[in-house]
């Protein structure tokens, strides 16, 4: 293969840099990533032995253009390794790990290139940069001397191969967890034990089935611990089933037993973190993210924990009085029950079934009438499909996005649909990252895990798939319109206890009168949803948020225990440290289940949260005060869009995050806002 022939290895001539997905092939990835090494050392080097004193422009601005092409490269296959990660790309991803720690350590721990940023960051009081340069000097000074670049050569070796160990069991914990979801997907011969699940979600389940060339129905899980058909299934049998099959993931003594695996990466991740003179792997990436440490986050956690159990207590005892008062034989409500019983409190309560507005809920017109509605009243902007464009699956579909003015913006992918290929959960990851230093446009992709009905039948989502949805446009909006000139501040390169910010900003829209009569309207008859209805969902919004709550706070929690052990503990047992760590902040109620359970956490021992999932909720704070200024100003509105997004969007990772939201808000975020939306006020 030469360079001529790997479309990886020339720029895109399509749109906005897309990659030419239609023409890349497995066996492209490797070759493109040795040049892409290759290329960036050479550039690496070219600023190393400069002799001249070292300069923003020779040593910061050279290193934000160096790496052109291995960026290229990493977002086109990355891309592709989450959401269809074919056993030929699984093979490519394996063997790329340890090689892509290596050379980012190669890059981040160089002492003559550290050196040179040091150099300019000591003099930083003294150069004539602008606010963003200024930035950039500082947090390229700090993220190296975080990653270990002042070590001496013994250390940055023992770091390095403790990267890379890192990167190899990481790949493997997800490559585990991804066959091990696949292989516990739940088989029903009949639909009679699926009772209570619409037509639409009948028919994705036969398709699942037939697709894996099997009779009757096939539900797939989802990467939480619970499973929005819970609230659905009259069959009590058929819901432990999957409750059961869920909370076993990779943890069953088989070939993908995530249990040794994640053992190792909290114990890599201890010694890492000392090595870099931290207690713990919690304290090293707090001291770089807006809490500044792991006691920060304790107090907030346990703060909230405690009247979250509470509240679940309450919500637990009024779904056992249900059971007491309408089953023949009454049982103790368990974790596999509380959906269903919730839709009957709900139901008694608010009159509302929330399985019964999926009708209004078709994902065509929420795509189209709601979300990117929302975004045109809000930011002027508009969207329209490029049939002609090629993602890198043929479920992934590709928008242009334009501003008002009709000039360019960026692109948007959505790719809906759950598969086997496709790790579960759902995100939003840049293709193409925004820089004007590079000349580049964004192109961005949003994956959820709806499943998918037979040809020729409406794709109708659950209110929460409609929250999805909204939730990761946010994340796209954010993608879409930072405006940076470096790359290293693209789009959602914010600190991560800020980056779900204006996603969950995003969600408000949902419900917004303006929004929800758009998009709402029944699939057959086009009748908006009734507005009585409506009221009772607005009624509703603090509903079952015990329940809610506590499952959050209790994975939040988990994933700080992992990540506060020291590097001389030792643990073998990942049951054993679960248990104590639910027990220890109050959430060890068998009914409400962890959100995540450690065999399965992927946000944190495959993903980027590895000691920030409390980042939820972190940046709630900041979110549920954002929404109260909304409304106190007249919410949806061009000059509420227009600020949002030049004060907060706009910036990308420019400016630090806290004060670019004072910049918006004008003081602080109070915390008042969130512990009424999660009905934690006294």
């Amino acid at each position: 293969m030469t360079e001529a022939t790997n479309p990886l290895l020339q720029p895109s001539t399509l749109p906005y840099g897309l990659p030419d997905y239609a023409r890349i092939r497995p066996e492209h990835y490797l070759p493109a990533f040795r040049a892409a090494f290759e290329e960036h050392r050479r550039e690496i080097s070219r600023i190393t032995m400069v002799r001249s004193m070292p300069t923003f422009e020779n040593t910061v601005e050279a290193l934000e253009r160096s790496g052109e092409l291995l960026d290229r490269v990493s977002h086109a296959f990355y891309t592709v390794s989450s959401a269809d990660a074919t056993p030929e790309i699984q093979a490519v991803d394996e063997q790329l790990a340890p090689l892509m720690a290596a050379h980012h350590d190669a890059v981040t721990l160089d002492g003559a290139l550290y050196w040179r940023v040091q150099q300019i960051h000591a003099q930083l009081d003294d150069l004539d940069l602008d606010a963003e340069q200024r930035y950039l000097v500082e947090r390229h000074h700090r993220e190296m001397t975080h990653a270990g670049a002042a070590l001496d050569d013994e250390a940055k070796a023992r770091l390095t191969l403790l990267n890379q160990q890192l990167s190899t069991l990481s790949n493997t914990f997800e490559r585990n967890l991804l066959n091990d979801t696949n292989d516990l997907a739940v088989v029903f011969e009949t639909a009679d034990e699926l009772a209570g699940l619409g037509a639409g979600e009948l028919s994705a389940a036969a398709r699942s089935a037939a697709e894996r060339g099997l009779d009757g129905y096939l539900v797939s899980l989802p990467l939480f611990t619970g499973h929005p058909y819970l609230a659905q299934l009259q069959n009590r049998e058929s819901r432990r089933r999957i409750m059961e099959a869920s909370r076993s993931r990779a943890s069953r003594g088989n070939a993908n037993d995530n249990r040794p695996v994640l053992i190792e990466i909290a114990r890599l991740r201890a010694e890492r973190a000392a090595l870099l003179g931290y207690a713990s792997h919690a304290a090293y990436v707090t001291a770089d993210e807006t809490a500044g440490t792991p006691e920060a986050v304790e107090r907030m956690l346990r703060e909230l924990a405690a009247p979250s159990a509470r509240n679940a207590a309450v919500e637990r005892a009024a779904l056992q009085q249900i059971v007491d008062e309408t089953e023949p034989d009454p049982f103790p409500v368990e974790a596999h029950d509380w959906g269903f019983y919730t839709e009957k409190a709900r139901a008694a309560r608010y009159d509302i079934d929330t399985a019964a507005l999926r009708p209004w809920f078709e994902a065509e017109r929420v795509l189209h009438d709601g979300v990117f509605f929302a975004a045109t009243q809000l930011y002027g902007v508009t969207f329209a499909e490029r049939a002609d464009l090629v993602a890198y699956h043929p479920g992934a579909r590709v928008f242009e996005v334009r501003n008002e003015d009709g000039s360019e913006l960026g692109l948007y992918v959505l790719d809906l649909y759950t598969r086997d290929s496709k790790r579960g959960g759902a995100w939003m990851n840049p293709i193409v990252s925004q820089s004007r230093l590079r000349g580049t446009r964004p192109v961005v992709v949003n994956n959820l895990n709806v499943p998918q009905p037979a040809d020729g039948e409406p794709t109708l989502l659950t209110l929460d798939e409609v929250t999805t949805l909204f939730h990761e446009f946010g994340h796209a909006l954010h993608g879409l319109f930072a405006v940076v000139t470096y790359p290293h501040f693209a789009g959602t390169n914010v600190f991560r206890d800020f980056v779900e910010f204006p996603s969950q900003v995003n969600e408000m829209w949902i419900l917004w009168p303006e929004v929800l009569d758009n998009y709402a309207r029944h699939h057959v008859t086009g009748e908006p949803l009734d507005a009585a209805v409506v009221e009772r969902l607005r009624s509703a919004e603090t509903f079952d948020q015990g329940h809610a709550t506590s499952e959050y706070l209790a994975a939040a929690w988990l994933d700080q225990a992992w990540h506060r052990i020291g590097p001389d503990e030792r643990v073998t047992d990942a049951a054993a440290l679960e248990a104590s760590a639910l027990s220890d902040i109050g959430l060890d109620d068998p009914a409400v289940p962890t959100r995540y359970s450690s065999a399965y956490f992927a946000h944190v021992f495959s993903g980027g949260y590895s000691a920030g999932y409390y980042s939820y909720i972190w940046s709630e704070v900041l979110d549920a005060d954002t929404v109260e200024w909304f409304r106190e100003n007249g919410g949806l509105t061009r000059a509420n869009g227009d600020r949002f997004r030049a004060r907060l969007l706009g910036v990308g990772g420019s400016k630090d995050p806290l004060a670019a939201y004072r910049d918006f808000r004008g003081r602080d975020a109070e915390i008042a806002p969130l512990l009424k939306r999660r009905g934690l006020t006294p």
